[in-house]
């Protein structure tokens, strides 16, 4: 029995160079960097330089958001970037459901204890007037890899026939005091006196998913079909003393290559590395072991060089990314968590290429 397609029928991003889905893939696609110091210091007692989404972008948080007790700005910022991402996914009401269920990526608690995620599906919920279905909608906190493995749980949803549509998205920011000293201290962002680091960054993406007889009768088009998603663990990772082998995404993308195929070799692949040297073994190690399921000529992205690290909201930028050029040819989407989880998946056009 053939499994139904999962397509996406709406995008909607905000990053540091774009407020929006279009801009955001315009201005990767011209290269366009938006990065420059704040008033925060590094142990050199230098500027941070950072990738930030422009305040004047961002909708003011609602009365009730803003009286939420013990509401810190960190939250408020990240309630922020996710309101203006979702209301483009959304856009106006119409033929959607009331209730859509909504699976949310959110920073790893690791990271960023302080985060309450049922919490911030609720503030999420009031700052922009939509109720979640409450039975569907869950947070993921995993780190890059968690928006690929919400946008997994979000077409299970669809490709299972429990509804009809569903929301996939994730949001994060590393531009917050606490996480960039504890980034500094481990030596991790990018500077004149640390060439390997990262440009720490912010942003947030949301995807709608729908099946393809759903999108079809609310007038929506079928933008990309997305497949199953793989997930993996690296045990090597950045916080374990085992050795880095780079074994958890190659395993990865063989199990997606086996389990969803793409209709022909990936043209193009969609990455999370974000200008530390480590992540480029676990690539080297993928394509060793996959180079069949790869055209002979395909192109690498990896947009963090454009708008910084976006944390967990990494995987769908890449997904929507990767669907917004899916008239292109099939293409490979994957992320890597500082922790250990791994996820890839496939994207090709909603007309079936």
């Amino acid at each position: 029995m053939a499994v139904p397609d999962v397509v996406v029928a709406r995008v909607g991003m905000v990053t540091a160079v774009g407020l929006s889905a279009a801009e955001t893939a315009a201005s990767v696609q011209s290269a366009t960097m938006r990065f420059g110091p704040i008033d925060c210091l590094d142990r050199r007692f230098e500027p941070f330089t950072v990738a930030t989404v422009p305040d004047a972008g961002l909708p003011d948080l609602s009365p009730e958001v803003t009286n939420t007790p013990g509401l810190c700005a960190r939250d408020g910022r990240l309630v922020r970037l996710g309101a203006r991402a979702l209301a483009e996914c959304l856009g106006p009401p119409g033929r959607l459901p009331a209730r859509l269920p909504l699976v949310l990526a959110l920073p790893e608690p690791e990271r960023d204890p302080r985060l309450d995620a049922a919490g911030f599906l609720a503030l999420l919920a009031a700052q922009t007037g939509r109720v979640f279905d409450a039975a569907g909608s869950t947070s993921v906190a995993a780190g890059r890899a968690g928006g690929l493995v919400a946008l997994g749980r979000a077409a299970s949803l669809v490709r299972s026939g429990r509804s009809d549509f569903a929301l996939a998205g994730g949001v994060d920011s590393y531009v917050d005091s606490a996480t960039l000293r504890a980034l500094d201290a481990g030596r991790r962002v990018k500077s004149e006196g640390n060439l390997d680091g990262f440009i720490p960054g912010e942003g947030a993406a949301f995807l709608l998913l729908a099946s393809r007889s759903a999108a079809s009768a609310a007038g929506l088009p079928a933008m990309a079909v997305v497949s199953e998603v793989a997930e993996g663990f690296e045990k090597g990772h950045l916080g374990s003393k085992d050795a880095y082998l780079g074994e958890g995404l190659a395993a990865t993308v063989q199990a997606l290559v086996q389990a969803a195929p793409p209709p022909r070799p990936f043209v193009s692949v969609w990455s999370s590395m974000n200008g530390e040297s480590h992540w480029g073994r676990e690539w080297g190690v993928t394509l060793l072991r996959s180079r069949h399921a790869f055209a002979d000529l395909y192109a690498m992205n990896h947009p963090a060089d454009c708008f910084g690290d976006t944390g967990a909201a990494a995987g769908v930028l890449l997904a929507g990314l990767a669907s917004l050029e899916a008239s292109g040819g099939p293409a490979l989407v994957y992320a890597s968590s500082d922790l250990g989880p791994r996820a890839s998946l496939s994207v090709h056009s909603g007309g079936g290429n």
